[in-house]
Order: C-alpha cells, then structure tokens, then sequence
C-alpha cells in the first residue's frame, strides 16, 4: 500500500464505526499513517452520518454510488450483516469508483460478515477484484479484539499479510485457511458471549450464596479479566494456570470435579460445534 491509503467502510454501525476509530486512534503500523481525510463512511442513516462526522471527523456518503468516479479507494471495507450484502455488492459491481483494470488495479475489498465466503462474495464484485476476509469479535470495539484472516483467490499475501497487521492494530489477528473460518467463528467470534455468560452464571452463583450482585458481578469480571493476562502475560498456559490454582483436596478442585461431573467439557464442545454447524447453515443460504 502507498504511503496514503484511502477507505471506504460500507456500513457505519457498531463495527464498522469502532474499526476506523480504532484505526485513527492507533499509532501501530500500518494504522497510524491513516487520518480522518483517508476515510469514507457510508451509511442511508442521517442521523448516523453526522454523528460519525461529528465525532470522527470524517467524511460520510448515504450509498455507496455516492463516492465520486474519480475518488477511487484503495480500500474497501464491507461492514453491513450479511443478510444485505449481497445487495450492497451488486451496486458496488456496477459503479466506477470500484473498478479496476485487473486485480492489480482494483481496491481491496475486505467482508467482515459472519458465514459467507470468499468465493461467494468475490463472484457478485468487480471481475478479479482482490478480496480479504475477516471474521473479528466484539472485544475489537475497546481495541482489545480476536481477528482470523484468509485470503480469496485474487488477494497476494502482502494483501492479506496488510489486512492481518490492520486488524492487528484493534488487539490480535491470525491468518488462518478460509477452511477454519467456521472454527474461528466458533472460538472467537461468538465467544465473548460464552465468557459474558460465565460472568452471569458467577455472579448469579456468588449471589446466591449472599454476595451483593453486584459485588459478586465485580468479582466474577475481575477474575475472567485477571486470569487471561496471567495467561497471557506469563509462562503460564491455560492448563498450567488451572493446575497452580487446585490445591489437592481443596476448594477449586472440589468445584470443578462437580462442574465435570455435570458435562463441563460436553457444553464447551457442543456449543463450538452448534456454531460451527450455523456458520456453514448461513454461508449456503
């Protein structure tokens, strides 16, 4: 990429706005060459729109045959859900602003929508139009997030090497094979509602037995969030991290051989797996 890189974002909700803020707010590389003038919103929202103008700076357009022919970005991120990214994608096919001659010419395209492929959303762009796809999860809105990379058939790998150090810069990205996209979905993608869940499900517990809720609600995050910087921060891995705190005989080890005995594992597996099963249900609709 050039030392000036323009984006559009196709879709200014949640996800689309904590992406270009997280992008100006970071000064990692490659992130921290791009200013408020290299970007494009779009959103049919007004109300969106100047609020994202207001508070980011940057320029907003209501559809995307709103950017001007000539005003061709370098990058195009598609940030809407996947139910209508189809129809947004048939307009971009059309519009001069995302042509190129030849895939060393066109924009990067890069999808953040759950379950549909690479191959299905490169056949409705530009023809050989370079495309990255990017499974992120919630935890990216505080810069804290969990990105899996894969390429389509016509990004190089610097592209999606790019798109990985991007993503990069709001938390942790991998490039994985687009095989594993599902898993990643799975663990990742849907997993801050797993351990926002188990923050519930403690906080409920310790209330039961007296705490105050939100005392115990307050012990129960501090814990998740302690717990995986120790992981992370240490020489410690999850089992090694779970074996340091069961003394023999103790508290903790009496708690999770009752939590095993009740299908612990069992869950864990068959959730992963139910959405896993969803993502594939998704991406054939």
């Amino acid at each position: 990429m050039s030392a000036r890189t323009t984006f559009v974002i196709v879709g200014g909700g949640k996800m689309g706005e904590a992406i270009l803020s997280g992008w100006l707010a970071s000064d990692a590389t490659p992130a921290d060459t791009i200013e408020a003038a290299d970007i494009v919103a779009v959103d049919p929202t007004p109300e969106r729109r100047a609020y994202l103008e207001e508070s980011h700076g940057i320029a907003c357009v209501a559809d995307v045959a709103d950017i001007a022919a000539d005003a061709k970005p370098d990058v195009v991120v598609l940030a809407v859900k996947p139910q209508v990214m189809m129809g947004v994608l048939e307009s971009i096919a059309q519009l001069p602003a995302f042509q190129g001659a030849g895939a060393a010419d066109a924009p990067l395209f890069v999808s953040i929508a759950a379950g549909l492929t690479t191959e299905r959303i490169a056949a409705a762009l530009p023809q050989d139009a370079p495309l990255v796809r990017v499974m992120p999860n919630m935890p990216l809105m505080v810069g804290a997030g969990a990105s899996g990379v894969c390429g389509g058939a016509h990004a190089t790998p610097e592209q999606v090497q790019y798109v990985a150090d991007l993503f990069g810069c709001l938390g942790r990205a991998v490039v994985v094979d687009e095989s594993n996209m599902d898993a990643v979905c799975a663990v990742s993608g849907s997993g801050p509602a797993y351990v926002a869940a188990l923050v519930e499900h403690l906080r409920d517990a310790g209330a039961a037995q007296g705490l105050d809720p939100d005392l115990a609600e307050v012990l129960a995050l501090q814990t998740v969030l302690g717990t995986a910087r120790l992981i992370d921060e240490t020489s410690l891995t999850p089992q090694t991290a779970r074996e340091a705190v069961c003394s023999p005989g103790g508290t903790t080890l009496a708690a999770l051989d009752a939590m095993n005995e009740q299908g612990f594992s069992q869950v864990i597996d068959a959730g992963v797996a139910a959405a896993i099963r969803r993502s594939k249900e998704l991406a054939a609709m």
